[in-house]
């Protein structure tokens, strides 16, 4: 299997510098990051390590769960997959930390129920490789078909 590459380019100190993360492997773009937008609720712009994080989680989800429906018998005609990422202070060790993600999946799917679903989503909540990375932070599962 392939490795993929990021880089980012740091400028100054935490507070007052920034810099750009590029997606190198891709070549698909260079985004803006800095910490004040980090920590803002608004982006205004930048993107952060939490919005790159939910990006690869939302992916590597629908990627593991559209396998599953088909393991299950099923097919999958839409999936639509948002990860919330959350930073927050890490109490124990000073700092900060990721202090959750909610994974919210709305589905399509021919030759399932919901309980056929949710137990697809649980299935690749838990086995997706990011997820498996991730396996420190609390990730809650919310998944409904749709009609």
């Amino acid at each position: 299997m392939p490795t993929r590459t990021a880089r980012t380019a740091w400028n100054g100190t935490l507070e007052q510098g920034s810099g750009q993360v590029e997606l190198t492997s891709s070549k698909v773009g260079t985004y803006e990051v800095n910490f004040p937008k980090r920590a803002a609720d608004e982006a205004g712009g930048t993107t952060s390590p939490e919005e790159l994080v939910a990006a690869a989680h939302s992916a590597c989800f629908a990627m593991q769960l559209s396998a599953n429906i088909a393991q299950a018998g099923g097919t999958p005609q839409s999936l639509d997959v948002q990860a919330d990422v959350s930073l927050g202070p890490d109490q124990a060790n000073g700092g900060f930390k990721l202090t959750g993600i909610k994974l919210t999946v709305r589905g399509e799917v021919d030759g399932l129920d919901a309980a056929g679903f949710e137990k697809a989503a649980q299935e690749a909540k838990a086995g997706c490789p990011v997820s498996k990375a991730l396996a420190g932070v609390d990730i809650t599962l919310d998944a409904a078909l749709e009609s």
